[in-house]
């Protein structure tokens, strides 16, 4: 499901006009992307946390010419999914 019909399927499903909950959508994704700029977590009930975390510097190896790099440490958003959305699959 692309992000066209994730917003058709929400507006049909909430009986409201697509400009509004495409309005919805980003405004939502804008403050979940600020929070996560902020390194702080988001929790969404029933559904997930998403959380900032710290990737270390490691050393990979090309495999053609095994030569080896560095690669410096970055942030990165990993999800945890909720017990209940677990279970369902």
């Amino acid at each position: 499901m692309n992000n066209k019909d994730f917003l058709s399927a929400l507006a049909r499903k909430g009986e409201l006009p697509s400009r509004v909950v495409n309005q919805q959508t980003a405004a939502l994704v804008s403050e979940m992307t600020s929070a996560l700029e902020d390194e702080m977590s988001v929790s969404i009930s029933s559904f997930g946390s998403f959380e900032v975390k710290k990737r270390l510097e490691r050393v990979i190896v090309n495999p053609t010419t095994g030569q080896r790099m560095l690669v410096p440490p970055k942030l990165v958003v990993g999800f945890k999914p909720s017990q209940g959305l677990k279970s369902k699959f």
